[in-house]
C-alpha cells in the first residue's frame, strides 16, 4: 500500500513539471518580438550611459567656465582647446536630445496587430536608437580625451 502511495506521488509530480513549461515552449517568436527585444537592449544600453554623459557635459562647463575666468591673454591661447570643449559640449548635448527624443517618439504598440508592418518599424527604430548610441558612445569617448584625469 505505501508502495502504490509513493509511486502515485511520484506519477502526479512528474505530471506536474512536465506541465509546467508547456505555456513557454508553445509561444513562438517572431520576427517583431526579436527586434523588440534588440531595440529596447538599445534603449537599455543608451540609459545605462545617460549619468555618465551628464556627468561628462557638467565637466566640460565646468572646464569652459575655468577658461572664462582666465586673464584675457591665457583665454586667447586657450582658444582653441575652448573650441574643442564648445564643439564636445555640443555633441554631448545632442547624444542626450537624440536619447529623449527617441524614447518619446518610440511606441511599443505601433502597428501591433500587423505583425509584418510591426517588423519593418521596429526595424527601422532598431537602426535609431543604434545612431543614438553611437553618438552617446562617440561623444564621451571625445569628453574622456578631451578632460584630464585625475
Amino acid at each position: 500500500m505505501k508502495g502504490i502511495v509513493q509511486l502515485g506521488a511520484c506519477c502526479f509530480l512528474f505530471a506536474a513539471c512536465n506541465n509546467s513549461g508547456d505555456n513557454r515552449a508553445t509561444a513562438v517568436k517572431t520576427r517583431a518580438d526579436s527586434l523588440m527585444e534588440k531595440v529596447m537592449a538599445g534603449h537599455d544600453k543608451g540609459m545605462a550611459k545617460m549619468s555618465k554623459l551628464n556627468e561628462a557635459k557638467s565637466k566640460i562647463q565646468h572646464a569652459i567656465d575655468s577658461i572664462s575666468k582666465l586673464p584675457t591673454d591665457l583665454q586667447k591661447r586657450s582658444a582653441q582647446y575652448r573650441m574643442q570643449l564648445d564643439s564636445t559640449f555640443n555633441r554631448l548635448t545632442f547624444a542626450d536630445y537624440a536619447m529623449n527624443k527617441w524614447m518619446e517618439e518610440f511606441n511599443m504598440d505601433t502597428l501591433k496587430d500587423n505583425k509584418e508592418e510591426q517588423a519593418k518599424y521596429l526595424e527601422s527604430e532598431k537602426s535609431k536608437i543604434g545612431k543614438v548610441n553611437e553618438a552617446m558612445v562617440n561623444s564621451l569617448q571625445k569628453a574622456d580625451s578631451l578632460l584630464i584625469k585625475k
